[in-house]
């Protein structure tokens, strides 16, 4: 928490007013990857809207995915700098000779609801049925695999079909192409509101569990020390201006302009934001990560510390401005 409240004491009060005190200068262009679009991006939004890339110096250039498989292969393979992924991406890159580390929490694991066509009203209902996900092995899918065991469903009663992101998994539900998914806000209530059904959220199966984060190179780190403090900066500086009840109004008018979600849903968000701790990664929840990971792909070797993929050190700096 330290972190965090020397970065609020020191950008609240100017961000209120759209002025304050500005970072000494950085000058750099920072590649930047996201996979779908959402409530835990709206800190990128805070950060764009608000003009706090800009104050750190950084050129942030945003590249929407649709795909964690495309956006992690381009990330290891340096057509990204920094990519918005979940932590089980990182575990699986790094056991498989990548240079990425977390260095970052983006957001609170999200209240992903498995969203159901309407005919279904159990977990029995799935048999025999497609479910769209993000990748077959991506962290979520295999939450849901692991849940889905503990109803009583093999790993043959369901077909996990790829269909990308939340917006691609969404069209597939709306369409018929797949029967179940899990989904994030606004996509699962638009669903919901439509007729379709909820089986529960991942929050409530799996609380532990860490949210999005944020991964670089760890060679492309070392090279550019400023920009990727100048970046955590601007991260936590929006995060400590969504927690300002004072800026609910201009928030929820910022994340109207980027998501079709409706005024009370998105407000509600902003109060749900507003009192909670910022986002944090820590070993415990990377080591819940390393659990999943090596039960799911059965690795032979003992499982790695979560120093392995995990290094809060530039995040620790910028809260020092450098």
């Amino acid at each position: 928490m330290a972190i965090f409240d020397a970065v609020r004491a020191l950008y609240t009060s100017g961000l209120r007013c759209g002025l304050g005190p500005a970072a000494p200068p950085v000058s750099g262009k920072v590649r930047l990857a996201i996979i779908s679009e959402g409530i835990n991006t709206w800190p990128l939004y805070v950060a764009q809207g608000r003009g706090l890339f800009e104050r750190e110096g950084l050129d942030v250039e945003v590249t929407l995915t649709g795909s964690s498989a495309r956006q992690l292969e381009e990330l290891t393979g340096g057509g990204f700098d920094i990519g918005f992924q979940q932590s089980d991406h990182v575990v699986r890159a790094v056991e498989g000779g990548a240079d990425l580390f977390i260095f970052m929490a983006l957001a609170h694991a999200p209240g992903l609801t498995l969203v159901a066509a309407p005919q279904v009203k159990s977990f029995a209902d799935l048999k025999g049925k497609d479910i769209a996900v993000d990748g077959p092995r991506s962290g979520y899918a295999l939450l849901l695999r692991r849940l889905l065991r503990d109803r009583g469903l093999g790993d043959d009663d369901c077909r996990f079909k790829e269909f990308g992101g939340s917006q691609e998994r969404f069209d597939a539900l709306q369409a018929g192409r797949a029967t179940a998914s899990l989904l994030n806000p606004p996509f699962d209530n638009n669903l919901i509101a439509q007729g379709f059904g909820s089986l529960g959220t991942i929050n409530q199966f799996f609380p532990d569990y860490p949210g999005p984060i944020a991964a670089a190179r760890r060679s492309w780190a070392a090279q550019h020390g400023p920009q990727l403090r100048a970046f955590i900066r601007a991260i936590n500086a929006a995060h400590a201006w969504l927690r300002e009840p004072g800026n609910r109004e201009e928030a929820v008018r910022l994340l109207l302009s980027r998501l079709a979600v409706d005024a009370g849903s998105a407000g509600h968000a902003f109060d749900a934001i507003a009192r909670r701790e910022p986002p944090a990664i820590t070993g415990d929840g990377v080591r819940r990560v390393i659990d999943v990971v090596w039960d799911a792909e059965e690795y032979a070797g003992p499982r790695a510390a979560p120093e392995k993929y995990l290094d809060l050190a530039f995040a620790s700096q910028a809260a020092q401005r450098r």
